[in-house]
């Protein structure tokens, strides 16, 4: 079994870095951050893991093109590895990190929030009145929700916290979580599909379970959840079977399918913390409500999002289909069978940035791979992982070319050592990205 998880491991990192050289010029693909002569400004709106990945590349691959980052707060919390601050396993300034190296790296990183893109004059209006001229814009916002849970206003995320954008609502579920009592229902309300990390809802679930099943063993949680189906769900499930029940009159875990309700949760109230759907209202101690998603407001009010309410690209350079000169990468975009995490904002981040470098300098960009790794904890020292590379597809679309999961009935030494990956996979990311 570790010779199978070692080769597939082998078999992810090599075609990245093949992936991310493909089809370039050798002169680009070896690029050193020494000048090759580019010039122009590039404006990236967004400092999480795809515009700072972006802004690192950009500048490491040419250092004469002028980088701005426009980001509104001073640090970044990783969405990814929040449920574990959640479930008490890591805290939250582990997984917030600064902008300091980027600045030593010679990138321009103003902390405003950008209020306005105009995409006739190609500029960027930041709250503080500056406009900032760019050549090529990277829009990388992340999410934003729509109201598709009636009573669940701006009002109700702090009693109900969505923590699906990670810092003070992270650390406010936490902290219900630790004050419920025990034999408390914390529910989850999933959102429907698409969404921000797929198995982010059901490893948040495993870990709350897991916190639980230490500290409050008469409690549950309750998934009421609008789909059918979910990412990693047969692994999920075996797990929970495992650690917490699932599937017994005593399991600690419930998923509610979306069949089962009619689609899930409907309308919430937060003076009698009630969860309704069409059939039921389940009355909890701590109600965790998951939204369902769009692009960020910044790319709706710019007019860079379709009926979907997501941003249209070009898979080979992720410029925007409706607007010239804007590229739009991370969750924002659609990058069709691309998900929506993190380590896919980096690897289109990368891309992205190759391709402006290439495009600045006046040279047609090569044909792009992709790839994604994704690791879900299911206790504190158990996890799986999902990880695939992507390549573009002829009629334009990013389609899967190899994929790899964690084998079902794994042993308990296989998924233990995913939690080593996983710890690994994160520090060597974050470090890449903010230093």
């Amino acid at each position: 079994m570790s010779m199978i998880k070692s080769s597939r491991r082998q078999f992810i990192k090599a075609a990245s870095i093949a992936g991310l050289a493909a089809g370039m010029p050798l002169t680009t693909a070896c690029a050193s951050n020494h000048s090759r002569g580019g010039k122009g400004r590039v404006v990236i709106i967004g400092g999480g893991t795809g515009g700072a990945t972006a802004a690192r590349y950009l500048k490491y691959l040419d250092s004469a093109i002028d980088v701005t980052l426009i980001d509104a707060d001073k640090t970044h919390t990783t969405c990814y590895f929040s449920n574990l601050v959640v479930g008490g396993l890591r805290s939250l300034d582990s997984i917030t990190h600064k902008f300091d190296n980027l600045r030593a790296s010679g990138i321009n990183v103003i902390n405003q929030k950008a209020t306005a893109i105009d995409t006739a004059k190609q500029t960027v209006t930041t709250a503080d009145g500056k406009s900032h001229k760019y050549d090529r814009l990277i829009v990388s916002p992340g999410i934003d929700f729509k109201d598709n849970i009636e009573g669940y206003d701006e009002a109700a995320h702090d009693i109900m916290p969505h923590a699906w954008k990670a810092g003070p609502q992270t650390a406010l579920l936490k902290k219900q979580l630790e004050a419920m009592p025990n034999g408390g229902v914390f529910v989850i309300a999933a959102p429907p599909n698409p969404f921000r990390c797929p198995p982010g809802p059901y490893e948040r679930a495993s870990l709350v379970a897991n916190y639980l099943k230490q500290h409050k063993p008469r409690s549950k949680v309750m998934i009421l959840d609008p789909k059918d189906a979910f990412s990693k769900q047969g692994l999920f499930q075996q797990g929970w079977t495992e650690h917490y029940g699932f599937g017994t009159d005593n399991a600690m875990i419930e998923w509610v399918k979306g069949a089962d309700t009619n689609g899930g949760i409907k309308r919430v109230d937060t003076k009698t913390m009630t969860a309704h759907t069409d059939f039921d209202g389940i009355k909890a101690a701590v109600i965790n409500v998951i939204p369902a998603q769009r692009a960020a407001d910044i790319a709706v009010k710019a007019g860079l999002t379709n009926d979907s309410g997501w941003c249209p690209v070009d898979r080979k350079t992720f410029e925007s289909t409706i607007a010239k000169n804007v590229h739009v990468i991370g969750d924002a975009s659609i990058a069709t069978t691309m998900p929506k995490s993190g380590y896919s904002a980096n690897s289109q981040a990368k891309a992205t940035a190759l391709a402006i470098v290439e495009l600045m300098n006046g040279r047609e960009p090569g044909t792009p791979s992709y790839i994604n790794t994704c690791y879900s904890l299911l206790t504190s020292d158990q996890a799986i992982s999902v990880a695939a590379v992507y390549e573009l597809a002829g009629d334009g679309e990013i389609k899967a070319k190899n994929a790899g999961l964690t084998p079902m009935d794994a042993s308990k030494e296989f998924k233990a050592r995913e939690v080593e990956y996983a710890k690994s996979w994160y520090k060597n990311l974050v470090t890449e990205i903010w230093g």
